[in-house]
């Protein structure tokens, strides 16, 4: 049975760093695309970056230049890092995952499996 397990979620002062870490079991990883979402209350769900086993990424704009996303060697687990943060960056944040490539990464209509999310929470 596939499973995402995400950490690394913590409360954090504006300008500080956190690293988040999305563990996958139950599936094997041959081609794949994973993704980092977000999502704030009252908000809708947004994309932060995706990748996948041939190691293409992509990013949104809110993250672009502050995060990087990456995986293991294993191919098993992948990272989120986040360094300037601020607080609007505070929401949960969710791992998502596919069996296969994808053209568009950050469409979250293309993921099968979700993570139950590891809280981000960023004060001035």
């Amino acid at each position: 049975q596939v499973q995402l397990v995400e950490s690394g979620g913590d409360s954090v002062q504006a300008g500080g760093s956190l690293r988040l870490s999305c563990v996958g079991s139950g599936y094997t990883f041959d081609t794949y695309s994973m993704a980092w979402f977000r999502q704030a209350p009252g908000k809708e769900r947004e994309p932060v970056a995706g990748i996948d086993s041939a190691g293409s990424t992509s990013y949104a704009d809110i993250g672009k230049g502050r995060f990087t996303i990456s995986q293991a060697g294993a191919k098993s687990t992948i990272y989120l890092q986040m360094n300037s943060l601020k607080p609007e960056d505070t929401a949960m944040y969710y791992c998502a995952a596919l069996e296969g490539y994808t053209s568009d990464q950050l469409g979250s209509y293309n993921y099968n499996y979700w993570g139950r999310g590891t809280q981000v929470t960023v004060s001035s």
